[in-house]
Parts: structure tokens; sequence; C-alpha cells
């Protein structure tokens, strides 16, 4: 037998190319296919559920009094742990990115917290803290201070669940950025409060926006440790994840998602003006998130 006969009976080698692209190709089809199941269709079903039975009905909804008051006590909630994270996470990524000192580990650790533990566990840990039978209870009793079961149980539970979102943006972000420019303030005469808002701040303005953004997302859209703070007060202590969870239990489904799609929509802003910050600070804030 010729070695052209053998030749064009061997087994063609795999073409890695072609390989590349077909795989290529199904990862691609199983990530959308993955969107599509997840992340839209749940989005496209919200939004059909709250307009669903016309304008007239939704915007009933959400001109309800208890309606308004989950949103408003939702809005006062982020209104103030926003603000209070922000400067937690400001003053906590300068002290680790920009000094060294004792117990810089541990201060890591504890802004990690939140994040491996349960939210529902730390609204339990802060009932045990501040209600009637735990630490603090007979105190704040003795004095007539509600906190559990009231608005400052739902902002401690709150800031609680949302501290590690700035400092975590800023943290790699200063430290890929190292100390020279403030070096050299320094060096030039500049306090250290003036170096910070002349030279640091404006470097981290993106990465602090970043930050801020997820934070408030997180603050309005939580619900594990502030369902146990609050007590389900409808009007006072309800906020909007909340309201929306008592809307569907009593079968009131066109107003339950008329609330949801509000969320929805901050979702919705969210991705949007995150991905602008992305394409605008897009190299910094991916160079912080390698670290």
């Amino acid at each position: 037998m010729s070695d052209l006969a053998l030749s064009s009976r061997a087994p063609r080698a795999a073409d890695p190319a072609s390989e590349g692209r077909m795989a290529r190709s199904a990862l691609i089809g199983i990530a959308i296919a993955f969107l599509l199941l997840f992340l839209l269709l749940p989005l496209v079903v919200v939004f059909s559920e709250a307009f669903g039975r016309g304008i007239a009905v939704y915007l009933a909804a959400l001109a309800a009094p208890d309606a308004r008051a989950a949103i408003e006590l939702t809005l006062f909630v982020a209104a103030i742990a926003v603000p209070v994270n922000m400067i937690f996470g400001l003053a906590a990524s300068w002290a680790i990115a920009k000094f060294t000192f004792r117990g810089k580990s541990a201060l890591i650790t504890l802004i990690d917290l939140p994040f491996s533990v349960s939210p529902v566990v730390a609204g339990l840990v802060l009932v045990l803290v501040f209600g009637g039978q735990g630490l603090f209870g007979p105190w704040l009793q003795a004095h007539d201070v509600a906190i559990i079961f009231a608005v400052p149980g739902i902002v401690l539970a709150t800031i609680f669940v949302t501290f590690p979102f700035v400092a975590r943006e800023l943290i790699p972000l200063m430290q890929d950025q190292g100390t020279a420019d403030e070096e050299a303030a320094l060096t030039l005469g500049a306090s250290g409060l003036r170096c910070f808002f002349t030279v640091t701040l404006p470097n981290v303005k993106w990465g602090l926006l970043y930050g801020v953004l997820l934070c408030n997302a997180r603050a309005m859209g939580e619900f594990g440790a502030v369902a146990v703070v609050s007590g389900h007060i409808r009007g006072l202590t309800d906020t909007m994840p909340l309201h929306v969870e008592i809307l569907y239990d009593d079968y009131n489904i066109a107003a339950a998602f008329a609330v949801a799609s509000l969320l929805a929509s901050l979702a919705l802003v969210t991705l949007a003006v995150r991905t602008g910050l992305e394409w605008r600070y897009g190299g910094a804030i991916a160079a912080g998130h390698r670290h």
C-alpha cells in the first residue's frame, strides 16, 4: 500500500483555532442564557405585573399611605447610612492605605465582617444588644429610648450591612496610588487635613462615588437585617422591601409589584451609573479590584 493511501486513511488532527471558536461561542451562549433567565426575565415580570392593571392602579398603589411611608422611611434611612459609611470608608481606607499601625490586619478583617455574616444574624445580634431583654435593654427602657422595633434599629442594621462598600472600593485604589503625592504635598508645607482635601480626595473621587453608589443601592434594598429589627409596623417601620413582602402576603399582587418596580428601577439606575463610572474611571477601578 502506498504512502499516499495510508495518509488518506489517517485521522485528521483537530483544528485548535476551530475548537477555540466553538468553546468561546458555547461560553458566550451559556452566559447570555444565564443573564436572560435570571436577570432579564425577572425584570420583565416585575414591570409587566406592575403595569398589568393599568397606570392608574400603579400610581394608586404608590400613593397609598403605607407605601408612601415605606418609601419615605427607605430614603430617610439611606440618607443617614450612606453618609456615615462614606465618612467611615474614607477614614478607614486612608488609615489603612497611607499609614502603618498595629491592628491594621484586624481592622481590614472587621471591615469584611458584614460580607461573611448573614444579615439575619446581624439583626439578631442587634436585638440581643438593644432589645428589651438585651444587654442594654433595661437601661434603654428606663430612659424611654426605643431602638429595636423603631427607626434607630433600622438605621443601625442598615449601617452594619453596608459599611464595607465604600471602604472596600477605596482601600485598593489608595494602595495602588501610593503615598508619593501626599509626601510631596507635605514637603511643600501642606497640613495633613489640607493634603487630604487637595491631594488624596481628588485622586479617589470616582472610586468614592462608585462605592457610595453601591452602598446606597444596598441600603435601599436591604431586607434580612431590617426585617429582624423593624417589627413590621405598617406605616412606621416598614421599608420598601418589607412593604413588598406584606403586600404580597396580603395577595395585593399589583401593589406589591408596583413598589417592587421602584426597587428594580433603582437597580437599573445603579447599573447604568456604575457602567458610566467604569467607562470614565475604568482603569483605576480595575486596578483596585485586581488588588
